[in-house]
């Protein structure tokens, strides 16, 4: 129903706007690639979805269309949730108390590429990765297990899994190669 009535409101407010609906990631992706190569301009994504969280698609939606910012648009707006939809990539969270002005003034900037304003207020700076986690990924290339990384390093297993868990997350992939890869493509390992 909300999805419905948001719809209405951003036809309202640009008129001859495109939209499509989707209740899951799943669906959305399906509906896409058999409709052709559709790239959106935004994705607006609820945290609750059918058959999963809209906070882990939000890192296939990213994969697909890494130039599309998603607009992730939930009932769940404490500063933790926005903060944990932030760093895996949305480019904005807006509350779905938010007025339908506010919403399409955010829809508007992030249409624009105004990334920063729309973020809310107090957020940290973009996350960058720690000189700890550079080190963890430079291990990772080696091909080095967290075992050996924990020997090397010094650390316990356990803070190891965290800090690979954390570079995962900055690069918003899901395993250890995808995270060298990414790595290498944006020049953090050789």
């Amino acid at each position: 129903m909300f999805r419905d009535g948001l719809s209405m409101v951003i036809e309202m407010a640009m008129p001859g706007a495109t939209r499509f609906q989707a209740d899951s990631v799943d669906t959305a992706l399906a509906k896409t690639i058999a409709g052709g190569p559709i790239e959106p301009d935004l994705v607006l994504l609820d945290i609750k979805l059918k058959g999963g969280s809209g906070l882990e698609g939000i890192a296939r939606i990213r994969r697909r269309w890494p130039d599309t910012p998603v607009l992730m648009l939930s009932a769940q707006d404490e500063p933790e949730t926005q903060r944990l939809a932030l760093a895996r990539g949305a480019a904005a969270f807006v509350s779905k108390g938010e007025t339908a002005e506010k919403i399409i003034e955010i829809i508007r900037q992030l249409l624009r590429g105004d990334y920063a304003k729309s973020a809310p207020a107090g957020n940290a700076p973009a996350r960058q990765l720690t000189p700890r986690q550079r080190e963890v990924l430079e291990l990772l290339h080696q091909g080095l297990s967290n075992k050996l990384v924990a020997r090397k390093l010094a650390l316990s297993e356990n803070t190891v899994r965290r800090h690979v868990q954390d570079i995962l997350e900055y690069f918003q992939v899901v395993s250890r190669a995808e995270a060298v890869f990414a790595a290498r493509r944006e020049g953090f390992v050789g």
